[in-house]
């Protein structure tokens, strides 16, 4: 199995990069989760993109955005993996390289996520820690994580 990634800002997309990652967004979240929202919030365009790809197929893919934006903190967010590649263990790797890609672009400040709460225990494996309560978000419970600035991870 081959996996690749690149990181692109909002300008450097090409016309089909974007379409299909607002395409698979709107798949999982939308349609899938049953959640219908305004998935284009005005944060895209100031944020990187990770496009991940297995053997050359467009799997997944993550918002890096800077500090400021979403939170206080650099953050990672709009995290999908196809259904069509999921079960291989991508997420983990998805997640790392996102790590790793907000630390070259932002530099080592902590990354703060508002997760599905079902995921808890996924993002606490790559050293996030839960912060405050339990919240609903479009209908899904959600909680604050954040990884420190001395985290390791990649």
């Amino acid at each position: 199995m081959n996996l690749n990634y690149c990181i692109k800002s909002f300008d450097e997309l090409t016309n089909n990069e974007l379409y299909n990652l607002l395409r698979l967004r709107s798949q999982i979240f939308v349609v899938e989760q049953n959640c219908p929202y305004l998935d284009l919030d005005n944060k895209d365009q100031k944020s990187f993109h990770l496009l991940y790809y297995v053997n050359n197929e467009f799997a997944g893919s993550t918002r890096l955005v800077p500090a400021g934006l979403s939170f206080e903190e650099i953050s990672i967010g709009r995290v999908v993996i196809a259904d069509t590649h999921r079960g291989l263990g991508l997420g983990k790797k998805l997640m790392e390289a996102s790590i790793a890609g907000c630390r070259e672009k932002f530099g080592n400040g902590p990354i703060r996520i508002g997760a599905q709460y079902h995921l808890s225990n996924f993002y606490q494996s790559l050293g996030f820690a839960e912060q405050g309560e339990v919240y609903d978000e479009d209908g899904i419970p959600h909680i604050e994580m954040l990884l420190n600035n001395t985290s390791t991870e990649e």
